[in-house]
Parts: C-alpha cells; sequence; structure tokens
C-alpha cells in the first residue's frame, strides 16, 4: 500500500490516502462496532477525524456495496450497512495493515456517534421559544416510565445548544447529580 490513489483533500497527516486503505477502514468499522452503521455516519466519522476524503469514503462505499461485501439492511428502522458472512475472517486478518491510531481514532468516533444518536432516541429535549429567551425541558426516561422531567431558561439560541449538547454527553450524570443534592443531608 505504498501507492497513494486516493484524493487527499481534508485528509490529516496519518489519515487513508489509499482507496484499499479505506475500504477496509469500512469494514474494520463494520466488523467491530456493536450496531451497523449507516453510509452517511460512516462518511462522517471519516470526514470528521480528518481520515479520508468525502468523494474517497462514497466511492468505496459504492464499490463495497457492488462487490457484495456490504449489503444494506434496515436496522431499528434505518437503513444501515452490514457486513457480508465471507468478509468477516478476511477483515480480521487484514486490519493489521492498518496503523492502529486510525483503527482507535475511528472506532473511537463511531462510539460516541452511536451513543449520543442513543441518547438522543431514549432523551426528549424540547425547546420553546419565549419573549425574552427560551424554556428547555430535558426528559429522561426509561421505556415507557418518565424518571425525570427538568425545564430551564436560557437567554439565547447559543445557550439552547450548549446546554442541550452538555446534556446528550450524560444525562444519566444530571439525573444522578440531581438526585444526590436531593437526597443529601445538609
Amino acid at each position: 500500500m505504498t501507492d497513494y490513489d486516493a484524493f487527499s483533500a481534508g485528509v490529516e497527516f496519518g489519515g487513508l490516502r489509499t482507496r484499499q486503505e479505506i475500504k477496509l477502514l469500512i469494514c474494520y468499522l463494520l466488523e467491530n462496532l456493536e450496531k451497523p452503521l449507516s453510509k452517511t455516519q460512516i462518511s462522517q466519522i471519516m470526514q470528521g477525524q480528518g481520515l479520508a476524503n468525502y468523494f474517497e469514503v462514497n466511492q468505496a462505499l459504492d464499490e463495497l456495496a457492488s462487490a457484495g461485501t456490504v449489503q444494506v439492511r434496515l436496522f431499528e428502522e434505518q437503513e444501515m450497512l452490514f457486513l457480508t458472512e465471507t468478509v468477516h475472517e478476511a477483515t480480521k486478518i487484514l486490519e493489521s495493515d492498518l496503523p492502529k491510531a486510525v483503527r482507535e481514532k475511528a472506532i473511537n468516533a463511531a462510539v460516541k456517534m452511536q451513543t449520543k444518536a442513543r441518547r438522543l432516541r431514549e432523551n426528549k429535549i424540547e425547546v420553546k421559544k419565549l419573549e425574552t429567551g427560551y424554556h428547555v425541558t430535558f426528559t429522561i426516561s426509561d421505556k415507557d416510565d418518565v424518571l425525570m422531567s427538568l425545564t430551564v431558561y436560557v437567554a439565547d439560541i447559543t445557550q439552547v445548544e450548549t446546554i442541550k449538547l452538555g446534556f446528550l454527553n450524560d444525562p444519566v450524570g444530571l439525573y444522578s447529580a440531581i438526585i444526590a443534592s436531593l437526597t443529601s443531608n445538609s
């Protein structure tokens, strides 16, 4: 893998510069995550981490699908990518051809993305515009039971986005901190 054949615009130092490496990283991600990824998610991971060029990632995804290496199937009502059975062993053998730092960076980004998506599905955030700001309501649920609903006032849309991100980073931590504060004997 010494001849670079992929566009490198947007690719950081240490990123992937061959189409074969890009395909291998896609297969590696699909092999090593508990849940599948969509085409969009794979593209966001690779681009967001500076691992591969957008156009090269999409071309690699198309080539993998055309070759029968990956299949698109419904998973949790979304079109997701799955490796075909014959590719699993080859991916395990070839994964060492990718730098460890690239594999770790991609897996970490994918896990964060999947965690955030799960938290968005499991918890509800409602934003209500007021005359002088916003009410943001966070609802933490466990299946059909509402564990907590919290409404806070914020002055502007920037604060809305900031506290939404903070909530999605650790909704359980927020819930635990509130419960601990309410039950402490001070």
